[in-house]
This record gives structure tokens, C-alpha cells and sequence, in this order.
């Protein structure tokens, strides 16, 4: 029998463990406050005690790691990676989504309201395995899982298998790695058009969110330092003042707008220098 564990990072790269829906281990993080946490908890620093609490909330609430997940979900915050994917797959810009769900690993999603359950409020997902209660309401909603006896994690493979499905438009949700080299390397048909997005970007390195920014078309600046010296170099679209969302590509930006748009908000911008006086401390 596979043993229940799911490693996340969460709250500032941390590392945490589930097993059989209870935390068995929390690590430790250098990244002491984020303004989103601030603003929608009042919590002026990410210590262990708080961290423990808001996962155990989640496991609570949604039944994050455990059986009892909830797949589908409306929207959690105005703008993030999730928001941003549903909306334009509701209007027609994305066929399908390859995330990542805890319980499934690696998911091909076409269902709107899975594709914002399954990413909503689940932090980077480092590993995990399979929870088949998980797997069967992910597949009775149309979705593909790409290994439901591993739940393997792997975004490239997930790409292969959905173009072989046939889809055209295909976003793939991925955290730092080379493999974002690989997905963009990857040869498709004209016809085919891949949109990555990378998010839970604390801790990457400067060469890495190099390489990012030169392959993807969504970068999150969590709480990179790296990724917050790029911008300010390189000045890049973006949207957000406290944890900005950063236009890698005019892909990335038209997609990001379609939502800006949607829900009646200010295009991304290009102006600097940037307003940072409710930023994470400390980048890292």
C-alpha cells in the first residue's frame, strides 16, 4: 500500500508535510511577513504557530491532502495564476490547463471550475500521492490524470499528453525548474500554442528567474529577490503593487489583461520605478 504524504511549500518557501490529513512536519522560512496575509488576515508575521494554523484551515476547509477535496471552486482572490486561467478559458483563449493537484499529481483540466479549485489555495506542490477519492471527482469532471497509480508530477509530460488529446490552446502551470526550458523547447504543430505560467518563485535564483522570464509567459514574484531585481532591470509589464504578476511574454500579457478586463480593473502597466512600501520582507 502507498503511504499518504504530500510535500507542499508554502508561506514563504516552507516546507510542510501531510500525511493521512495531519501535518507531520513544518519547516522553517527566512520570509517573515507577506502583505497579502496581512491584508486578508491581519497576520504581521509568517511564524510556525500561524503557518500550522492556516494549513490546517485548509485541510479544514477544502480538504486539502485528503478524500475529502473539494475540486471546484469560484474565484479566491481578484487576480492569480487560478483567476487569470479561468477566465480565459472561459472565453475561449485556453482549450485546457496542465496543472497539478495533490492526490492526482499531474492534471489535464478543460473545466473551468476545476481548473480554480484545483489551483486556488493550494501552495507549490513539491510531491505526492495518489488519493483515488481525489483522482475519481477530478475524471467524472472531464479531466485526464496523467499517472493515477504514481500521481506523478511532471508538466512536460502532461504537455505531450494533452496535445496528443488534441488540444490547441494549452496553458501549463509549472514552479521554477529547467523543465520550463523544456515545455517551450518542445517541438508542436504551428496550429498548437503553449502558454506557461510559473508561479511560487521564493527563493529561485537569479540565473534560474533568467531563464524563466526568457520561457515563460506569467511569472509570480512571490517573495523573489531575484525576480524583484529583474524587474526593475529589465522592466516588464505587470499588475499589482504588494506581490506583483510579471508579463514575461505579450502572450502572458494579453492573457493577464483578458481578466483585467473582465473584472473591471486597470490594464498592466510598465511604469517604473515600482511602489514597493507593502512588500514582502524579506525577499529572498
Amino acid at each position: 500500500m502507498v503511504k499518504d504524504k504530500h510535500v507542499i511549500e508554502a508561506l514563504g518557501k516552507v516546507r510542510v508535510v501531510i500525511e493521512n490529513g495531519e501535518i507531520t512536519e513544518v519547516g522553517s522560512s527566512e520570509v517573515k511577513y507577506c502583505p497579502m496575509f496581512h491584508a486578508m488576515h491581519g497576520v504581521k508575521e509568517l511564524n510556525e504557530e500561524f503557518i500550522r494554523k492556516n494549513i490546517n484551515f485548509r485541510i479544514k476547509d477544502f480538504g486539502m491532502c485528503t478524500p475529502e477535496r473539494i475540486v471546484e471552486m469560484d474565484d479566491a482572490v481578484t487576480v492569480g495564476i487560478s483567476e487569470i486561467l479561468k477566465t480565459n478559458m472561459e472565453m475561449g483563449n485556453i482549450d485546457c490547463v496542465v496543472g497539478a493537484c495533490e492526490g492526482a499529481g499531474t492534471v489535464i483540466m478543460t473545466n473551468s471550475r476545476i481548473v480554480q479549485g484545483v489551483g486556488a489555495r493550494v501552495s507549490g506542490l513539491v510531491s505526492t500521492t495518489p488519493i483515488p477519492e481525489v483522482i475519481e471527482k477530478l475524471e467524472q469532471k472531464d479531466s485526464v490524470v496523467l499517472n493515477s497509480e504514481t500521481a506523478e508530477l511532471n508538466q512536460l509530460e502532461g504537455l505531450k499528453l494533452a496535445i496528443d488529446n488534441g488540444y490547441k490552446n494549452i496553458a501549463v502551470t509549472i514552479l521554477p525548474s529547467q523543465m520550463v526550458r523544456e515545455i517551450r523547447e518542445y517541438p508542436v504543430d504551428d496550429d498548437v500554442n503553449v502558454y506557461i505560467f510559473v508561479a511560487h518563485t521564493t527563493g529561485a535564483n537569479p540565473d534560474e528567474v533568467k531563464m524563466l522570464f526568457d520561457n515563460a509567459d506569467i511569472v509570480t514574484a512571490c517573495a523573489s529577490k531575484a525576480i524583484d531585481e529583474y524587474a526593475d532591470k529589465y522592466e516588464p509589464y505587470y499588475y499589482g503593487l504588494k506581490v506583483p504578476i510579471f508579463c514575461a511574454s505579450e502572450d502572458g500579457r494579453r492573457l493577464l489583461d483578458t481578466r483585467l478586463e473582465k473584472i473591471g480593473k486597470p490594464l498592466s502597466t510598465n511604469e517604473y520605478p515600482r511602489n514597493k512600501d507593502d512588500a514582502p520582507y524579506k525577499l529572498i
